[in-house]
């Protein structure tokens, strides 16, 4: 069974451009991973499109230094409501060779955020998606956020590959399985979307993330430490992936990395086999279930109620 999707982004014609769509728990620094990634790709003169796919929109903040961007959807309401058109001007911004954009989404009880990002894509294609001449296109995505838009770029072949950003954690492993098996279950259905590999962000060198990549069969394409000077600058909107800097090189490789990394048929863990990869100290894992009974849910010293059951005697 082929999966047709409704939304079809055709890669430029007139070059091969990767679309790789960036997933992973909300906070664990995809956001900060990308605006690196994408400066340092401009820098060894790739053209490439940040493109901003969470409703905080916040992907481009720290590549434009603290500073917000219109969004896609936001801008398209507005010019809905006046008659005109949106232009590519409008939602697109650049800095030092790397474009972006943000789709955005509804406010908090206002809308559905799968449901926009669809909107936001059609509105892509109605731009001229197809012919823009970029090398490179990253697409920012919540990992924690199930329903149907937010897988969009997996479902319907939007991309060619996918990457996860995950840390030491659970929480952070246990969405970059979930991706995985979102990946596995679309290529079941015919689709042709892989895994090229694994970010680790905020490593203290514990080893459970690279224990998952291993586990799953995927390779981790950059190691990012958790050190002070990173968090400092990150938390000030500074951009760290200068090619003279001290963490230069560290994304310069992934940026080679990420560029040559085959789209890969990962193999999900069960979640027993997730936990697994922690001491059982450090996630409850010597914890017993216990079920519940009727009896505990009410107050068993209560006095007993008289039946309603009607006895008749024997006539």
């Amino acid at each position: 069974m082929r999966v047709t999707p409704s939304v079809t982004l055709n890669a430029p014609s007139n070059k091969q451009t990767q679309i790789i769509a960036i997933y992973g728990k909300g906070g664990i620094g995809k956001s900060f991973t990308l605006a690196n990634l994408s400066y340092m790709m401009a820098q060894q003169g790739k053209k490439v499109l940040l493109l901003g796919c969470d409703p905080k929109s916040d992907t481009a903040t720290l590549l434009f230094s603290g500073r917000t961007i219109p969004t896609i959807l936001g801008i398209s309401s507005e010019k809905k409501k006046a008659g005109e058109r949106v232009g590519i001007s409008d939602i697109c911004f650049k800095r030092d060779g790397v474009f972006a954009m943000e789709l955005g989404g509804p406010d908090v009880g206002r809308g559905c955020g799968g449901r926009g990002i669809i909107h936001g894509f059609e509105l892509l294609e109605e731009l001229g998606f197809h012919n823009w001449n970029f090398d490179y296109v990253l697409l920012d995505f919540l990992g924690d956020v199930v329903c149907g838009g937010f897988g969009l770029p997996i479902a319907r072949d939007l991309c060619q590959k996918v990457i996860v950003v995950g840390s030491n954690d659970l929480q952070s492993l246990y969405v970059a399985n979930n991706v995985c098996s979102a990946v596995e279950y679309f290529r079941r259905l015919g689709g042709n979307v892989g895994v090229a590999g694994m970010v680790i962000n905020k490593d203290d060198g514990t080893g459970e993330a690279q224990a998952f990549a291993g586990a799953v069969g995927i390779p981790v394409l950059a190691t990012i430490p958790a050190h002070e000077e990173i968090r400092r600058k990150s938390a000030n909107y500074e951009i760290i992936a200068r090619p003279d800097g001290p963490w230069g090189p560290l994304f310069a490789q992934l940026a080679d990395n990420v560029a040559a990394a085959p789209p890969i048929h990962p193999h999900p863990l069960s979640h027993e086999a997730l936990l697994g990869l922690f001491k059982g100290d450090a996630i409850g894992r010597h914890v017993v279930l216990e079920p519940a009974r009727p009896e505990d849910m009410c107050d068993l010293s209560a006095a007993a109620k008289p039946s309603l059951e009607v006895i008749y005697d024997d006539a």
